[in-house]
């Protein structure tokens, strides 16, 4: 007779399955609640202990660990000394194994005390699968409830499944336990650099493409933490890309960087608008005043609740998507209008605090960078006024965000000039400063996301209305910087903390 061990904490479509199994002729044998549910249905079933003839043990932490179990399990169908040891020993083979795990994954990020999430840590679970797929020649191993059907269907057609199902599904068990085990690793260890980087990631979807229609993709999230990107509701629109989720992340990050109404526009993974407003419609009208071009095809997020009357402008606007933690129902109408704009509501704050840049054969794992200071130097004979300081502060939250080199200038609130991604910091300077002038040419702030390795920043910001500049220092030239200042009678403040961003 063939047999089919099963152990499920998910009893999803377990009834059906074990129905199914028992019309090929399959003995089942089962553990403790899996035995029970199993045998409230009127399947005819064996309990595990009564198999091995030992009682389970340890208030259930010892159940299938015997060899009675791994025995059948493992032994090779064509090693003439596995089916001897089998007969010699009176061990029957095990045929099919069905088990999912402990809800460890799920459990994490909850109340749990340490104590008890232990006890959803699986052990004789992962045993048996790892078993099972290592002897995939010979035993079919189910650790996936939709690989249900798949089983089925082979097996009414040819009356087993096909060694290639049954290495295909070996493999997945493996993916699995190591994407288990690793979530139990970091729970325990709790140590963002350690020896062995392990990673629990789940896919959630494939993409169309990546950055590039030639260019596969997928989305995954974490299973060991939330994050704004992870359990989002898209109340609307297409398909979110691979270039989408880039920019959505971005543009959330920056408006949560502040604790105050804050509005931003992303455009190819770049801030092209950043704004405060005493509502959440004045900050998208300043926003949007930043950059009117670059807006258009973007994505635009808040960090408050979005109106009614904040959607009636943003339909006016042909944009990718908007994100925000909360829309009211007249403004979820409003967009509506739009088919193909996708509305993302998000449910979770910002966790992340490592983040990963994967180069040729290795991986770079560095802290988030979260150092923005109000413990700032000043260097220059003139301080800035109240309103200069407030928009220093704030250019320097938007300026971490920006690609390096990286320049921002300011003005109420505002960030109304962004130049980013040049190979020299007078060219983003240049950049930024022309695209203020356009706006405004008074009130205006600077914010640098590293030194001034000459004083040419300086003096073209003087040319152009620039009264304050927040920058970190450092270079072996900071006098000649700050005597400019002082030249121009240029507030300007240190903040020793440099902000890259490649």
């Amino acid at each position: 007779m063939k047999r089919a061990l099963i152990s499920v904490s998910d009893k999803t479509n377990i009834i059906d399955f074990s129905i199914f199994l028992k019309s090929q002729g399959y003995e089942i044998i089962s553990t403790g609640g899996t035995y029970r549910h199993l045998k409230s249905n009127n399947i005819e079933v064996t309990e595990v202990s009564d198999y091995t003839s030992f009682p389970e043990i340890l208030d259930g932490r010892v159940k299938t660990l015997h060899p009675t179990i791994h025995g059948g399990i493992l032994a090779s169908r064509k090693n003439k000394e596995h089916i001897q040891s089998l007969h010699t020993l009176q061990i029957r083979p095990i045929d099919i194994v069905v088990v999912n795990l402990y809800p460890f994954f799920e459990k994490l990020n909850t109340d749990l005390s340490e104590g008890e999430m232990v006890e959803f840590i699986d052990i004789g679970g992962p045993t048996m699968l790892r078993s099972a797929a290592k002897n995939f020649y010979s035993v079919t191993v189910v650790c996936q409830i939709e690989d249900y059907a798949l089983v089925t269907e082979e097996m009414k057609k040819d009356g087993n499944t096909s060694l290639a199902t049954r290495k295909q599904l070996a493999g997945k068990v493996f993916n699995l336990t190591s994407s288990y085990d690793a979530a139990i690793s970091n729970y325990i260890l709790n140590d963002d650099y350690p020896q062995f980087l392990n990673t629990s990631y789940e896919k959630i979807e494939d993409l169309r493409y990546g950055e590039n229609p030639h260019q596969k993709a997928a989305f995954y999230i974490d299973k060991t933490k939330n994050g704004a990107m992870k359990n989002f509701e898209q109340l609307q629109g297409k398909e979110l890309s691979f270039n989408n989720f880039r920019d959505m992340d971005m543009a959330y990050k920056v408006v949560n960087e502040f604790s105050e109404i804050c509005c931003c526009a992303v455009k190819h993974s770049t801030p092209c608008g950043v704004a405060i407003g005493n509502n959440v419609v004045e900050a998208y009208k300043k926003t949007f005043e930043c950059d009117s071009i670059s807006i258009f095809g973007g994505i635009v997020a808040f960090n408050r609740t979005v109106d009614e009357e904040t959607a009636q402008l943003l339909v006016t606007v042909f944009l990718e998507i908007v994100i925000a933690p909360a829309f009211t129902a007249e403004a979820v109408q409003i967009l509506s209008t739009k088919k193909s704009l996708r509305v993302i509501k998000i449910n979770n704050s910002l966790s992340d605090s490592i983040e990963f840049v994967k180069v040729d054969g290795g991986l770079l794992v560095q802290d988030v960078d979260k150092g923005t200071t109000r413990d700032f130097e000043q260097v220059t004979h003139t301080s800035p006024n109240e309103n200069q300081l407030k928009d220093l502060i704030f250019a320097q939250k938007i300026v971490k965000h920006a690609k390096s080199n990286a320049i921002v200038v300011a003005s109420q609130q505002q960030a109304i000039g962004i130049g980013s991604g040049q190979t020299n910091r007078i060219w983003a300077a240049q950049q930024a400063i022309e695209r203020a002038k356009e706006k405004r040419t008074d009130h205006l702030v600077l914010a640098s996301d590293a030194f001034f390795p000459f004083r040419d920043v300086v003096d073209t910001a003087a040319k152009n209305g620039i009264k304050a500049i927040i920058q970190p220092g450092g270079s072996i030239r900071d006098k000649e910087s700050i005597d400019a200042c002082n030249e121009h009678n240029i507030a300007m403040l240190f903040t020793g903390i440099r902000h890259f961003k490649h």
